[in-house]
């Protein structure tokens, strides 16, 4: 058996995998067709345009279907492993369940509303998505620790620390220098006033974007010793 098929290791692989696709292929196809520079563009930006934005709300969408169903595997592992010797408190356990979740109908939110098209509700599904993965990252991050040993080895749990400082670092740039960011246009000049907080937002907004990603990547050797079953029960 591949080291993938064991257990539910393929969702956090197929999570990782995928999201990067997503990134990279609007981004790719977004610099051939001359909608966005080469240098930091917001990954927006990569999706405002059809056929690029087309895709990128498809795969954007699937991959926020994967992260739900990744999501709920970590609560009902976490859960599993909290039954017998109470680790984790189950309320600390599920409102990271439910972080998780609105992090997701975030990403919809990105991939549905193009920023060109209606900015508001697109800023709105992205601000939403940023402030709730950060918080479940960390969040997951303290139950780490709070489930060792039984759960991850101590090195996973620091490097997930790591990640999560890094994703709550480079979210306040992300946030605070696009309010000055006054230009809309998908091409921007050094020459422009704000192009230095373009770049500082854009290039912290990668960065807590691909946290997400590698923070998902040190699920794998969890997911590989547990699975889930659905059993169906007739009512009388």
């Amino acid at each position: 058996m591949f080291w993938f098929m064991q257990g539910l290791c393929f969702l956090p692989v197929f999570l990782v995998v995928w999201s990067s696709c997503t990134f990279i292929v609007s981004y790719i196809i977004a610099l051939f067709r001359g909608d966005v520079d080469i240098i930091f563009p917001y990954i927006s930006d990569t999706g405002a345009n059809p056929p690029e934005s087309c895709i990128f709300g498809l795969m954007t969408f699937i991959s926020s279907c994967a992260g739900i169903a990744t999501i709920y595997a970590r609560y009902k592992y976490v859960e599993k492993l909290s039954e017998q010797n109470s680790l984790v408190k189950p309320c600390l356990n599920k409102a990271t369940l439910w972080l998780g979740i609105i992090a997701c109908f975030g990403m919809c939110i990105v991939a549905t509303f193009q920023e060109t098209a209606v900015t508001f509700v697109h800023d709105s599904g992205a601000l939403l998505f940023f402030i709730s993965g950060v918080v479940y990252i960390f969040l997951q991050s303290m139950i780490s620790f709070q489930a060792s040993p039984y759960g991850s080895s101590i090195c996973v749990c620091r490097i997930r620390l790591i990640i999560s400082i890094i994703a709550i670092v480079a979210f306040f740039p992300t946030v605070i220098c696009a309010f000055f960011v006054k230009q809309t246009t998908l091409h921007r000049h050094t020459y422009d006033k704000d192009y230095p907080f373009h770049i500082a937002s854009a290039v912290c907004e990668w960065i807590v974007a691909f946290s997400f990603i590698c923070f998902f990547l040190t699920y794998i050797d969890d997911f590989k010793m547990f699975k889930l079953q659905v059993r169906t029960e007739y009512e009388d």
